[in-house]
C-alpha cells in the first residue's frame, strides 16, 4: 500500500554519532509530513554517543535506541511484519555504513521497502568521490547547498551513475535569531573540532593564541566551545582534547570552556572563530561576524580550503588587532546560508521528491554504483566489516552482559584516547 494512503508517515533515523543524530532527526522533520517523532536508532560502535551528548543536541525528548546494524535491519523487518513498516529511513551515517545498510535492506526482500534518504552533516571537504559513491543507491542523497549539489551530480555523472537522487536542500539546523549587537557584550567564541587540527603542537598553538587573545582584550569574553567531554566520542576521534591541553596554561578570568547546544551559544556570540567547523555556517546564516583561521595554513587536511572566496579567512594577528571579516554575498548564496529566499523553502524540493516516491506502488530497486561487478576488490571488505546478518539469532542481553559491554566500551575509549597516543609517541622516539 502506498504510504500516501496511510494515515501517517512513519519515519526512522539511524545515526552513528551525536552530530549525525542531530542532522538525521532534524532532516526527517523537514523533508516529510510525519507528525510523530521519528523512531531513533544509534549505531553501536566507536563513536556511540552518550545520553548526555544525545540530550545536548536538543532535537528529541526520546533517547534513540542503541543497536548493531543487524539489529536495526531486524527492527525494520519486524515492523513491516507487524504491519507498521517504516515509510522513510534517514541514514545519518558514514559512507561505508550507508552502503552496507543499503545492501542489508535489499537482502531483506521486504514487500514494500522504505524510501531511503542520506546526506552529509556539514561541509564536505574530504573523500568527496568515495563518500558519494558509497552513498549511491539511496533514493535521495541530500546536498546542503547549490555548491554541493553541483559537485555531487558531477561525480555521479562522471562515473556513469545516475544523478537523479541528488536533491539540493540545506543544513537542517540553521536558523535562530538574527545577530544583533548588545550594549556591554563582547564575546568571541572559538568552535572547536575533535580532529582539526590533529597534532598536539597545532592544537596547543591554537589554544595559546586564544588565551593570548583573551589577555590582550580583558573586556572581551573568550569562550572555547567544546563538543564532547573527555571519554566521550563524536563523529571523529579526539586524540588531544583541549580540556587537557589547557591545564598547561594559566588562562585569564575572561577565558572559559563551554559546552551545550551550539544555537544557544551563538545567541550570545559577537565573533565566531573556527578552523573549519560547520558552526561557521550556522553563524553566517544568522549574520554573526565569522572568521576562518589561516594560522596553520589553508589546507585540504584542515578543511578551511572550503572557505576560499568567502572573504572570511583571517589570522590571529589580524583578529588581535580587531578585524571582523565581511563575508562575500555570492559565496554565501552558493553555500545555502543567509539566502534571500525563506529558509524553509530550501526543503521543498526534497519534501516533494520523498512524497513522489511514497506515492508509487513500490519504490524502485536499490541499485548502488558499488557492486560485485564494479568494485569486486573493494565492496566485499566494506560489507564484511559491518556483518549485517539478520538471520543470526538476536542475543538476549542480561544486566550483567550490559555492564560488561559498557565496561568494555570504556576500556576501548581509554585505549584509543590514552594508550594509543602514548604508543605512537614512543614509536617516534
Amino acid at each position: 500500500m502506498p504510504a500516501s494512503s496511510r494515515e501517517a508517515v512513519r519515519v526512522a533515523v539511524l545515526a552513528d554519532s551525536d552530530t549525525r543524530w542531530k542532522w538525521g532527526a532534524l532532516t526527517a522533520r523537514r523533508i516529510t509530513t510525519a507528525t510523530a517523532e521519528p523512531t531513533g536508532f544509534v549505531l553501536r560502535g566507536r563513536a556511540t554517543p552518550t545520553e548526555r551528548q544525545l540530550a545536548e543536541t536538543g532535537v528529541s525528548t526520546t533517547t534513540p535506541r542503541e543497536v548493531t546494524g543487524a539489529e536495526f535491519l531486524r527492527a525494520v523487518r519486524d515492523a513491516e511484519t507487524r504491519g507498521e513498516g517504516y515509510d522513510v529511513l534517514v541514514l545519518a551515517l558514514v559512507g561505508g555504513t550507508v552502503r552496507a545498510v543499503l545492501q542489508g535492506l535489499a537482502d531483506l526482500g521486504l514487500e514494500r521497502r522504505p524510501v531511503v534518504v542520506t546526506g552529509y552533516v556539514g561541509v564536505v571537504y574530504e573523500k568527496l568521490t568515495d563518500g558519494l559513491l558509497l552513498r549511491h543507491g539511496a533514493d535521495v542523497v541530500l546536498a546542503n547547498s547549490r555548491h554541493d549539489a553541483e559537485r555531487f551530480r558531477a561525480v555521479y555523472e562522471g562515473v556513469g551513475a545516475g544523478a537523479d537522487s541528488v536533491v539540493e536542500a540545506a543544513l537542517p539546523f540553521l536558523g535562530g535569531t538574527p545577530y544583533a549587537p548588545e550594549a556591554g557584550r563582547d564575546t568571541l567564541v572559538f568552535a572547536a573540532q575533535p580532529s582539526v587540527p590533529v597534532t598536539r603542537a597545532e592544537r596547543a598553538y591554537v589554544l595559546r593564541r586564544l588565551v593570548g587573545h583573551a589577555r590582550l582584550h580583558p573586556g572581551r569574553e573568550v569562550l572555547l566551545k567544546l563538543r564532547s567531554k573527555p571519554g566521550e566520542h563524536t563523529t571523529h576521534l579526539e586524540e588531544f582534547p583541549f580540556q587537557k591541553l589547557v591545564r598547561e596554561l594559566d588562562p585569564p578570568a575572561n577565558f572559559r570552556l563551554v559546552y551545550g547546544h551550539m544555537g544557544e551559544v551563538l545567541d550570545r556570540t559577537d565573533l565566531l572563530v573556527t578552523v573549519s567547523s560547520t558552526a561557521a555556517l550556522e553563524a553566517l546564516h544568522r549574520r554573526i561576524p565569522t572568521a576562518i583561521l589561516t594560522d596553520l595554513g589553508v589546507r585540504e587536511a584542515l578543511g578551511n580550503h572550503h572557505f576560499v572566496g568567502s572573504g572570511l579567512l583571517a589570522s590571529f594577528d589580524r583578529l588581535d588587532k580587531g578585524l571582523a571579516p565581511t563575508p562575500d554575498e555570492t559565496w554565501l548564496a552558493r553555500q545555502g546560508v543567509a539566502s534571500d529566499s525563506p529558509y524553509e523553502a530550501a526543503f521543498d524540493t526534497a519534501r516533494d521528491r520523498v512524497a513522489e516516491l511514497l506515492a508509487l506502488p513500490a519504490p524502485p530497486p536499490i541499485t548502488p554504483y558499488y557492486t560485485a561487478e564494479t568494485a569486486p576488490g573493494y565492496l566485499p571488505g566494506i560489507l564484511a566489516r559491518h556483518r549485517l546478518d539478520v538471520t543470526a539469532p538476536e542475543p538476549r542481553e542480561s544486566g550483567l552482559r550490559r555492564v560488561v559491554r559498557e565496561a568494555a566500551r570504556g576500556a576501548y575509549r581509554h585505549g584509543v584516547q590514552r594508550v594509543a597516543p602514548v604508543i605512537r609517541r614512543l614509536g617516534e622516539l
